[in-house]
């Protein structure tokens, strides 16, 4: 067994991965000879990082959704509760997935074991009562936004919003050009990028709607082409079969990409799902319509409990309507449509977006990996005399 301090960090999806990546790479400039294990997806692993299963077999999301993966997830939660009690890792760090990380963090707080929550829990936005879950299992909650703080100052966490990693990572300079060259486009192209999510049923739900969109308005700006980004080859198998259930040949107007990056910079406007990916929508100061939509009975359960008014980050970070969202039944491709024909026909005026986008870009911009790592090493030496 090594004798290396050890860290231990259960990532449960993509954007776990990406946080936890950068956390890992400011850890080891304060640990550099720190063992990092636990769950992590290929950026954590590419680090060094030991992950015991594949992420993917824990992404999964919702209140029904998760169920039939029940056993084998109880199972990794005693595998990792019975290695991080017998090794006493320095801290260990969830990374979001609350409904796993949380029940975790808690158990190792009672064996003694200092325990982070890196990405608040949507608190804020349903179940506020879980504060007193997460008193419980959490020494230190790390934030993203500045919105999530207060609910966790109000019940005594120790709380500290960090920022968030892509408002570091991506700069102020527009390179649309370089993205449209990257993809054989020209700069006066009328580009969309259709961006229905990463997860499988995120797809199934939502790129039928987005495809549909996409036909309706090439009835009316037929001079319109599509990027679609695709982040593993089983994403694009599934895109495949749906653009040909839609009849649709991709080629020089739906066009298959491997960089959700550039394919958000090279276009005019941004189609996609809620979640992180509008933060990269925002950050690079392209217009969006964001469409949400759940597995029936989730969202039976969820429409019940949330008490905000809006589900989009750029609308949740402003405080107010920024981009148009729509929601399980008022998701529709007319709407969807309608949107893009609104905006590519030069129907609607977004310098004030443009200008809201780089002031929460600022807010944002807070070296958040490093700052992580300073409030986790600071709670690992906190009382370490004692």
């Amino acid at each position: 067994m090594s004798n290396a301090p050890l860290i231990g960090i259960v990532a449960g999806e993509k954007s776990g991965d990406i946080l936890g990546a950068g956390l890992i790479s400011a850890l080891r400039e304060i640990y550099p000879d720190a063992e990092f294990v636990g769950v992590g997806g290929p950026d954590m692993i590419a680090l060094g990082f030991n992950s015991l299963v594949d992420m993917e077999r824990i992404s999964v999301m919702g209140f029904v959704e998760p169920l039939g993966r029940l056993p084998e997830l109880y199972a990794l939660k005693k595998r990792l509760r019975e290695l991080y009690v017998k090794r006493r890792p320095l801290v260990f760090i969830g990374i979001d997935y609350p409904v796993f990380n949380l029940k975790l963090e808690e158990e190792l707080k009672i064996n003694n074991i200092k325990t982070v929550h890196y990405v608040s829990p949507s608190l804020w936005a349903y179940r506020e009562k879980r504060i007193h879950k997460v008193k419980r299992a959490v020494d230190l909650m790390l934030t993203l936004f500045p919105f999530e703080t207060p609910v966790y100052t109000q019940h005594g966490v120790d709380v500290k919003c960090v920022g968030h990693p892509l408002a570091d990572t991506i700069g102020f300079e527009d390179n649309k050009l370089s993205s449209r060259e990257q993809f054989g486009l020209n700069l006066d192209d009328d580009v969309v990028a259709l961006m229905p999510g990463s997860r499988s049923g995120e797809i199934k739900r939502l790129a039928p709607v987005f495809l549909a969109a996409a036909m309706e308005s090439l009835t009316q700006c037929p001079q319109l082409k599509f990027l679609i980004p695709t982040s593993s080859a089983a994403n694009k198998a599934q895109i495949d079969a749906l653009l040909r259930e839609e009849s649709i040949m991709p080629g020089e107007k739906f066009i298959l990409v491997d960089d959700s990056h550039a394919a958000i910079s090279a276009a005019d406007l941004v189609v996609l799902s809620s979640g992180t990916a509008t933060l990269e929508v925002l950050l690079l100061r392209r217009p969006m319509i964001v469409g949400y939509k759940l597995a029936a009975i989730t969202f039976a359960i969820a429409s019940r409990l949330v008490k905000i008014p809006y589900v989009a980050l750029p609308n949740l970070l402003a405080g107010r309507q920024l981009v148009p969202e729509y929601i399980q039944h008022d998701l529709t491709a007319k709407k969807i449509g309608e949107g893009i024909v609104g905006h590519m026909t030069g129907a609607e005026d977004h310098e004030a977006l443009m200008r809201d986008f780089e002031q929460i870009h600022k807010s944002l911009r807070l070296d958040a990996s490093s700052a992580a790592a300073q409030a986790v090493a600071a709670l690992i030496e906190k009382d370490s005399s004692q």
